[in-house]
């Protein structure tokens, strides 16, 4: 029987493997390459190894998908500087105070981290739905940090409960067009703390079903890590023109 020889390492190979490894190199070279022939504006990430395998990870090493993920993060930034701009933890701090969001402690069986947002807590009179998007963004600028949620993805509950109309207000067509850009959203009904035991098990608050922590906790612990990713945040912000 012929010796089998090891062919090119699929996309979900390359995946596992760290960032320094030599196999990753060809893929890099040529997702740089693009972005420079394409003159997509840098700032404020240069096109390091580390910035550019967030998209070659999201996207299990496929180039042409990694690519038009790369393009559309730069268009969404200049086409939504309200938005993109100012990512300084001072500017949602009233809403993560008030425990509108926090980010779950465990992964869920997949790998993938689980983000909580809470209507209840966002006060509309206070706090507009850009300031509400504001904070997924920053949230998003750092978990993507994390080469385990570069290779699991990201699950999000949103707790519709105290919905009201001056809410439904605030996401004008603008904002929705803007939210519909970079989220996709199931909905789930009454019976939800079934449903998110189901596909979140023994790692859900109090609130939600679970047994060890509150959501008051999980809330403090994340504004707590926001802030003290100020300086990081403060670096990938812009001053809009």
């Amino acid at each position: 029987m012929a010796e089998m020889r090891p062919g090119p390492a699929s996309g979900s190979q390359l995946n596992a493997l760290p960032d320094h490894s030599p196999l990753l190199q060809p893929g890099l070279a040529e997702l740089r390459r693009r972005a420079r022939e394409e003159g997509l504006r840098l700032e404020p990430h240069p096109l390091s190894d580390a910035f550019l395998l967030r998209f070659l990870r999201a996207r299990d090493f496929d180039l042409d998908l990694a690519w038009r993920l790369l393009k559309n993060y730069y268009k969404w930034r200049v086409e939504c500087p309200e938005l993109s701009a100012d990512l300084h933890p001072r500017s949602i701090l009233g809403l993560l105070k008030a425990g509108y969001h926090g980010v779950l402690g465990s992964r869920d069986p997949t790998g993938s981290r689980v983000l909580i947002y809470r209507i209840a807590r966002w006060d509309p009179k206070v706090f507009t739905a850009y300031d509400v998007f504001r904070v997924s963004l920053i949230t998003s600028e750092l978990i993507v940090r994390e080469v385990e949620t570069q290779r699991n993805g990201v699950k999000a509950v949103f707790d519709l409960e105290g919905w009201e109309f001056s809410h439904a207000f605030q996401i004008t067509p603008s904002v929705a067009k803007r939210i519909a850009a970079v989220l996709t959203i199931h909905m789930h009904g009454n019976n939800y703390k079934q449903s998110l035991l189901q596909h979140f098990p023994d790692i859900l608050p109090l609130e939600y079903g679970g047994e060890e922590f509150s959501m008051e906790d999980i809330c403090q612990e994340w504004t707590n890590f926001i802030m003290k990713s100020e300086d990081y945040l403060s670096s990938i912000s812009e001053t809009i023109q």
